[in-house]
């Protein structure tokens, strides 16, 4: 099916192919290998002469409907999908990266992004550098020299900080880097960073596009050149395959992203304002409301806030477990994306291996708690958050 419709279409409809039996719902093709007709058939699909699938480590129709889907909701001309959303990220790094390159990343990212970076990467003679998102300055500084890649979330990971990407990969592609985009937060539908001057965009598939806390799954988009020459010969020979069964699920959930998407950013618009106004609450950080550090940022580069609200509760860790241990609704877990509404004190989870230095930077202080607004009535979302800080 061709880039023809708009996104809420897209969303049910993109990448679908048929069998011969003409099922309404997408087939699930629960195989590991595929016959061929002859030994000449085997032969031409190795060297490439013919397409035909060969190998589910390498291809699978229900993945590949899951990979079209999510390039025409995104824009892409071509995406992979993973086993996990970190196995996307990795692919989308080690797939370009060698030996004497060098990575500027934001210093915000998600703590095993970050692990990737800090520590992996150098194990391979990987050069990596970290700024303050925010800051273009530090980003101009950092890219004044040569580069081979960009990493970076926006909004990030849990401060929702975000990173102006037409700048910054306008910085990058004059230092000859490409530029890697986690879009968890926004979902494809709120931000196309593609459009905004990205080369590569990464999902966890497990956050809102499955949004059911039923499986794992990963995804990189880009450039078909960059996706066929680059990452796929990385994923074809390293293995980090998703599950067809996985696939057909995360094929289930864009169906409904849209709509869940939808109600909960509403819902976390509104419960923000209601945690701004509550006198336990510090802080708190949500991009479209107008004390967000970079509110017009976000007006700019997002259709909607998101669902994630982030806020800070007085009194540091003791208060935020308490506050956290009297939910009777929201349940503590370190996902997001759910239909459920779900918290976690990133300090003491997510983030909590980057070592407190590197939160005390971030803004991840004790009293600061991630929620992941779900699809519950947000008057009883509103109750219990009043029940929680007292």
């Amino acid at each position: 099916m061709s880039h023809r419709f708009r996104p809420a279409t897209e969303l049910i409809h993109g990448g679908t192919t048929r069998t011969p039996h003409g099922e309404t719902a997408e087939a699930l093709f629960l195989t590991s290998g595929y016959v061929y007709d002859n030994a000449e058939q085997a032969e031409a699909t190795f060297t490439g002469a013919i397409q035909h699938y060969q190998y589910s480590r390498f291809g699978n129709p229900t993945v590949a409907m899951l990979e079209a889907r999510l390039a025409a909701i995104e824009g892409a001309e071509a995406c992979r999908a993973t086993a996990t959303g970190m196995a996307a990220v990795h692919a989308a790094l080690l797939s370009q990266l060698k030996s004497g390159d060098r990575v500027v990343a934001s210093r915000a990212l998600f703590g095993s992004c970050h692990w990737i970076v800090s520590t992996l990467l150098p194990r391979y003679g990987i050069s990596s550098e970290f700024v303050d998102g925010g800051d273009l300055e530090q980003w101009r500084a950092a890219l004044a020299k040569p580069a081979a890649l960009v990493l970076l979330e926006t909004p990030s990971n849990p401060m929702l900080e975000m990173v102006d990407l037409r700048a910054v990969a306008e910085l990058a592609h004059a230092a000859g880097a490409i530029v890697v985009v986690d879009n968890v937060f926004a979902t494809p539908l709120l931000q196309q960073p593609l459009t905004l001057g990205a080369d590569v965009v990464v999902y966890s598939c497990t956050k809102h596009i499955d949004g059911q806390g039923r499986v794992l799954g990963g995804a990189v988009l880009g450039g078909r050149k960059w996706v066929e020459e680059v990452l796929q010969p990385f994923i074809r020979n390293t293995g980090p395959s998703l599950s067809p069964f996985n696939a057909w699920l995360l094929l289930k959930g864009l169906e409904t992203l849209r709509l869940r998407v939808d109600a909960a950013c509403r819902a976390a618009a509104e419960l923000a304002d209601v945690l701004a106004a509550h006198p336990a609450v510090r802080r708190v950080w949500y991009p479209t409301r107008a004390d967000h550090p970079q509110h017009a940022l976000a007006m700019a580069q997002m259709s909607a806030g998101g669902t994630m609200v982030t806020f800070e509760v007085a009194g540091g860790k003791a208060a935020a477990f308490r506050a956290m241990n009297r939910f009777r609704l929201i349940a503590v877990s370190n996902n997001l994306g759910d239909t459920k509404s779900l918290a976690t004190h990133p300090a003491t989870t997510t983030h909590m291996r980057i070592g407190a230095e590197e939160r005390a930077r971030l803004g991840i202080t004790d009293g600061v708690i991630r929620l992941s607004v779900g699809l519950e009535d947000v008057a009883d979302l509103r109750e219990d958050l009043a029940r929680a800080l007292g």
